[in-house]
């Protein structure tokens, strides 16, 4: 059960926004207005495709971030290689000391 307690000098216009935005946040709100009509099995599909999806779509964008952070792309390897000085590695002559 949701409750919110009214702390003194709190206004009620403020609890009533604390109390909606958890309402909301647990999704009780959600259930309330899908249970306040019945809802045909064809709306009931589209309702469970789009949750689906919207799961789906929010999981690649995390696994997206993760990815990016942890792996650069091509370009940014050729502009981190193009701005750092190549380390210049002079041949030596090795000198024959076997005589």
């Amino acid at each position: 059960m949701t409750d919110v307690e009214v702390t003194k000098g709190e206004s009620v216009d403020r609890a009533l926004k604390r109390l909606k935005n958890k309402l909301e946040a647990e999704g009780i709100m959600d259930e309330m207005r899908r249970l306040r009509a019945f809802e045909t099995p064809v709306q009931r599909y589209r309702r469970k495709q789009r949750t689906a999806a919207k799961k789906t779509r929010m999981k690649f964008r995390a696994n997206l971030q993760v990815f990016r952070r942890g792996n650069k792309s091509n370009e940014e390897e050729a502009q981190v290689e193009a701005s750092e000085p190549a380390a210049s590695v002079e041949a030596t002559p090795v000198e024959n000391t076997e005589s």
